[in-house]
């Protein structure tokens, strides 16, 4: 079931966070942030400090099922200058890697596709690491196509693209 997050849950966000990071990234990501840098402890406050303050950053929601949450994601209104408010964005998606392989992020981008519909948006988009191969060729399946565009996140300096498919 996929539910609106609460404050109870940043915990396990955090957790899905910082081991999916460290699973995804560690051939590219440097060591030293993946285990130092990016504790759960820090996740956790971050995710507590949205639920706290007032931000536009976009909605939460879990997948959850007997009682764990599985993963985790973040859509709301696209947050990039050159496209229009009828484009929707993933903001992030995260499966904890003991759950990845049984179709609940599939599930997931398939609500955030709903959500979008239900906004009137035209299109979704989404920013993935270019080295995360794992994660383009999850996205390619689910629709989502490169777009050209693409950044360089000063803070890890890979390059990340943007993808995107009409909703």
């Amino acid at each position: 079931m996929i539910r609106k997050a609460v404050v109870e849950d940043c915990s396990r966000m955090a957790e899905i966070h910082v081991f999916g990071w460290r699973c995804a990234y560690k051939d590219f990501i440097p060591m030293d942030f993946l285990i130092n840098k990016h504790t759960v402890k820090k996740s956790e406050e971050k995710f507590l400090g949205f639920f706290s303050s007032e931000n536009d950053y976009g909605e939460t929601y879990v997948y959850e099922e007997v009682n764990i949450v599985k993963a985790f994601m973040t859509i709301g209104n696209c947050r990039d200058e050159d496209k229009t408010d009828t484009t929707f964005e993933l903001q992030g998606i995260y499966v904890d890697p003991l759950f990845q392989r049984q179709k609940i992020g599939s599930c997931m981008v398939n609500f955030c596709m709903d959500e979008a519909r239900k906004l009137n948006k035209k299109d979704v988009v989404l920013w993935v690491f270019e080295k995360n191969s794992d994660s383009i060729k999850f996205y390619s399946r689910m629709g989502f196509l490169k777009d050209g565009m693409s950044k360089v996140p000063e803070r890890f300096g890979e390059n990340v693209v943007r993808m995107g498919r009409g909703v």
